[in-house]
C-alpha cells in the first residue's frame, strides 16, 4: 500500500469510521492524516495501543482538548481499556499539575459515559496512605537513586526535606504503585510526557529509567517519532539531543 491507502485504513481502525474530505481546509487536512496515519503510525514496531496512549499522553500535556477526545476514544477501539486510559492521565499529574490533569480527566469522563461506561471505575489504588514513602522509595531508588535529596540539600530544612519527599510519594507512591498500568509502560508515557514539556534535563535520566525496566532504545526513539505530528520538530530534536549518548 502506499501512504494514501495505509492512511485510509489506519484511520479507519482508528475512528470506526471512513476518511472524509475537510471542507473547510481540505489540503491541510490531507497533508495532516497522510503523515500521521499513513506514515508515522507505520514507523517501528510499537502496537496501535501504545500510540494511542503515547498520543493521549502528549495532547493532555498540550492541553488540546478537541484532539484529546478524538483520541480517547481511538483509544478505545484499539483495545486500550477504560483503566489503562484513566491511569495513563492521572499519571500526567506530578508533570503537569493537577488543573490540567483535571481537564483530561473530564473528557474522558464525558468519552465513558457517551459510551455506556459506568462511573467511578474500580479503585486502583495498591498501597496504604502511610506507605507511600516506602513503598515509592522501594521504586524510586530501583530506578533512579536518591540523588534528587543531595542535588537540593543547600534549600532550607523544611523545604529541602518537603521537595523530595512530595516527589517520592507523590509520583511513584502516589502514581506508580496503582494497579493496570505495569512499570515499563508508565516509564514509557513519562519519557512522551517530559518531551512534550521540553524537559530535556529530565529526559536522558528517563531515557535510563525506561532501559531498567526493559525499554529498549529503539522503542524510546519509535515513541519520539510517535509524538512527532503533535509536538513539532524543535521539541523532538531536543529529546533525540538529549538522549543521543546512549547510543553509544
Amino acid at each position: 500500500m502506499n501512504r494514501i491507502e495505509r492512511s485510509q485504513k489506519k484511520y479507519e481502525e482508528l475512528f470506526l469510521n471512513p476518511q472524509t474530505l475537510d471542507l473547510k481546509d481540505p489540503e491541510f487536512m490531507t497533508q495532516l492524516q497522510r503523515l500521521i496515519f499513513g506514515e508515522v503510525f507505520y514507523v517501528g514496531d510499537l502496537t496501535d495501543r501504545q500510540r494511542e496512549l503515547i498520543t493521549c499522553s502528549v495532547l493532555t500535556v498540550l492541553q488540546t482538548l478537541p484532539q484529546l477526545k478524538a483520541h480517547l476514544n481511538a483509544a478505545l477501539n484499539v483495545g486500550v481499556s477504560p483503566l489503562e486510559l484513566k491511569e495513563s492521565l492521572y499519571q500526567c499529574a506530578p508533570f503537569i499539575g493537577y488543573p490540567r490533569t483535571l481537564n483530561a480527566v473530564n473528557v474522558l469522563n464525558k468519552v465513558l459515559e457517551d459510551r455506556h461506561i459506568s462511573l467511578p471505575l474500580d479503585n486502583q489504588t495498591s498501597i496504604k496512605d502511610e506507605e507511600r514513602y516506602e513503598k515509592g522509595l522501594e521504586i524510586q531508588k530501583e530506578l533512579y537513586g536518591d540523588e534528587i535529596k543531595d542535588r537540593y540539600r543547600y534549600l532550607p530544612d523544611d523545604v529541602g526535606d518537603a521537595l523530595p519527599r512530595f516527589l517520592t510519594e507523590w509520583c511513584f507512591g502516589d502514581c506508580y504503585t496503582r494497579k493496570v498500568l505495569d512499570i515499563p509502560t508508565r516509564e514509557l508515557l513519562i519519557f512522551c510526557i517530559l518531551t512534550a514539556l521540553n524537559a530535556s534535563g529530565q529526559l536522558y535520566a528517563h531515557a535510563l529509567g525506561n532501559i531498567k525496566v526493559g525499554n529498549s532504545l529503539h522503542t524510546l526513539y519509535y515513541a519520539l517519532i510517535q509524538c512527532l505530528p503533535y509536538l513539532g520538530f524543535p521539541c523532538v530534536f531536543n529529546a533525540f539531543n538529549a538522549i543521543k549518548d546512549l547510543a553509544e
